[in-house]
C-alpha cells in the first residue's frame, strides 16, 4: 500500500512513515510513545554526536531525580506559571497520600538550583558546567509521535557563572557550537539561528536563543534552544557566592535543551513519497546488501559474494538482507521506506562480471561499480549523500523563504504555511497576537543581534524595531 501523498496529507504521510519504518508507535499510555529499535538507533547516533560536542566544550554529564517537591517549582514565579498547564503531580504513593506533592520533571531548573545552593560558596566554585540526558513529562493535549508526546527524551544543560558576560557567552556558544553544528552536520538539516521574542521565551528566561528549521510542508520546527536566565534562578533559590572582592553575589545561569523531536524533524525535512531518506551519520544501517538469485544453483555464490562485499565495507554499518521468504522487490521497497542511504544489489550476473549495482536513496539513482572498488566507493558515498541531503534541504528552505511587500501578502503566505516569512516588526506583543489569531503563525526568531530598522512594522505600520522570522510551527 502506498504512502499518503505528501502534498495532500502531510500529517498522514508522516504518521505512516514513522509507523511503517518501525520507528515508534503509540503507547497504551495516552500521549506517550514506544520508541522501537530502528527509531532508538537514530536517537543513539544523535545522542553520541551531541554528547561528544557537549563534552568537547568542557561540560560534564550528571543526573538528577525524576521527582522533586512541588514547592521547588513554585519558587520562581514566571517559571511555574509557564509550566503549570503541563505539569503532572504525584499525590499518592505507597498506598497513602503523600505529605508533600511531588512534581514529575517537566524540566529540571528547580531541583538543580535547589541543589546548586549546596555546591556554590565561592567564585572558585564557578563555573558549573553540567548536562544531563533524561526523560521529561509534560501533559500534551495534541500528541504526535516524536514531535509532541507526553514523555520524551532529551538533554538539558544547566550552568552557573560568575558574570553576566560569561553566562551570555555560554548561551550563544551552545547554540552555535553544539546545536547548530550537530543539526547541520549530523542531521543535514539547515537551520536559522536567532533570538525569541519576549512572548516566545522559555519561562523565566531573560533571553532565549533558538535554531529554526523548515519542514517540507512549509512549517517550522524549533530544533534546539539555549536560555540566559540572568540571576533569576539563583535569586529564587537563594544561591550566593563570595565574589573576588569579598561581597556576596548571585551567580548567573543558563539552561539549554534538544530533544527526540529532532527525529521527527529528520523525517519531515528529508522524507519523500517513498518514505525516509536518512543522513548516513544517523542511519542505523548505512548500507544494505540485497542478494538476488533463483534457486539453489546461484544461492551459494551470490551469498558468498554478499559476505565478501560486506567485509570490504569495514567501518560502515552494513545489513545483509538474506531473508528467504521475501522477494528482492519487496526488500527494495522496505529499505527505501526505511531510508537506508545505499543499497547494493548482487545477483549471479553481477558475480560473474565482478560488479555490484549501487542504488543511492538520496537521488533515487542506480549505477554499476567494479566489485574491487565498491568498498572505497561506498565510503565516499556517505559524505556525498550527507552533503546532498543538506544542499537539497537548504535549497528548499531558501525557495520557501519570502519577503512580503504588504500585510495582505504576509497574511496570505502565513495562512497557507508557505514557509518562512521575513518581515519587520514593531516589538509589540499585540501584533504577534493578531498574526497568530489570523494565520496560526508565530514569531519564530529575531536576528541574533538587534539590527537598526528604518522601515515600518508589517502588521501595524508603526516604526519597526526588529526583523522577525515568522511561520506556522510544530
Amino acid at each position: 500500500m502506498s504512502l499518503p501523498d505528501q502534498s495532500v496529507d502531510f500529517p498522514g504521510w508522516y504518521q505512516e512513515v514513522v509507523k511503517r519504518a518501525e520507528m515508534a508507535e503509540n503507547s497504551v499510555t495516552r500521549g506517550a510513545m514506544v520508541i522501537k529499535p530502528y527509531g532508538y538507533a537514530i536517537w543513539e547516533f544523535m545522542q553520541q554526536g551531541m554528547d561528544r560536542r557537549i563534552k568537547e566544550t568542557g561540560h560534564q554529564n550528571l543526573y538528577f531525580p525524576l521527582l522533586y517537591p512541588l514547592r521547588l517549582l513554585e519558587k520562581e514565579a514566571d517559571h511555574v506559571e509557564g509550566f503549570t498547564p503541563q505539569v503532572a503531580i504525584v499525590t499518592h504513593a505507597g498506598g497513602s497520600k503523600l505529605e508533600e506533592p511531588l512534581v514529575i520533571r517537566p524540566t529540571s531548573e528547580a531541583v538543580i538550583w535547589a541543589t546548586y545552593k549546596n555546591w556554590i560558596q565561592s567564585y572558585r566554585d564557578l563555573p558549573l558546567l553540567y548536562n544531563q540526558w533524561a526523560n521529561v513529562l509534560r501533559w500534551e493535549m495534541r500528541p504526535r509521535l516524536f514531535l509532541r508526546t507526553t514523555e520524551f527524551l532529551w538533554q538539558e544543560g544547566h550552568t552557573a557563572h560568575e558574570t553576566e558576560q560569561e553566562a551570555m557567552a555560554e548561551s550563544k556558544m551552545i547554540l552555535s557550537d553544539v546545536y547548530r553544528t550537530t543539526v547541520e552536520e549530523d542531521f543535514a538539516m539547515p537551520v536559522i539561528p536567532g533570538r525569541k521574542s519576549a512572548s516566545e521565551r522559555f519561562p523565566g528566561a531573560q533571553e532565549t536563543f533558538t535554531i529554526e528549521a523548515l519542514m517540507r510542508d512549509g512549517k517550522a520546527l524549533q530544533a534546539g534552544t539555549s536560555h540566559y536566565f540572568g540571576q533569576n534562578f539563583s535569586r529564587a533559590y537563594d544561591v550566593k557566592f563570595q565574589s573576588r572582592d569579598g561581597t556576596e553575589e548571585h551567580p548567573y545561569s543558563t539552561s539549554w535543551g534538544a530533544s527526540s523531536r529532532l527525529i521527527g524533524g529528520v523525517v519531515m525535512v528529508h522524507g519523500d513519497e517513498k518514505g525516509l531518506r536518512l543522513p548516513p551519520k544517523l542511519a542505523p544501517y548505512q548500507v544494505v546488501v540485497v542478494p538476488i538469485y533463483k534457486g539453489d544453483q546461484d544461492k551459494a555464490k551470490v551469498l558468498d559474494a554478499c559476505n565478501a562485499v560486506a567485509k570490504m565495507l569495514d567501518g560502515l554499518r552494513v545489513k545483509i538482507d538474506d531473508r528467504e521468504h521475501f522477494r528482492p522487490g519487496y526488500k527494495f521497497n522496505e529499505w527505501e521506506l526505511k531510508g537506508v542511504p545505499v543499497r547494493l544489489e548482487i545477483g549471479a550476473r553481477e558475480v560473474d562480471a565482478d560488479e555490484v549495482v549501487v542504488y543511492r536513496r538520496d537521488l533515487g539513482e542506480k549505477q554499476t561499480e567494479r566489485l574491487a572498488e565498491v568498498g572505497e566507493r561506498a565510503n565516499s558515498l556517505m559524505a556525498e549523500i550527507q552533503s546532498t541531503l543538506f544542499d537539497q534541504a537548504e535549497v528548499f528552505r531558501d525557495e520557501h523563504t519570502h519577503v512580503p511587500e504588504s500585510y495582505e501578502e504576509f497574511n496570505e503566505l502565513l495562512s497557507s504555511a508557505a514557509g518562512f516569512v521575513r518581515a519587520p516588526w514593531c516589538g509589540e506583543a499585540a501584533c504577534e497576537e493578531k498574526v497568530k489569531a489570523e494565520t496560526k503563525a508565530t514569531n519564530r526568531a529575531l536576528t541574533l543581534e538587534p539590527e537598526a530598522m528604518t522601515t515600518a512594522c508589517i502588521v501595524c505600520n508603526n516604526d519597526a524595531k526588529e526583523m522577525a522570522l515568522w511561520a506556522q510551527a510544530y
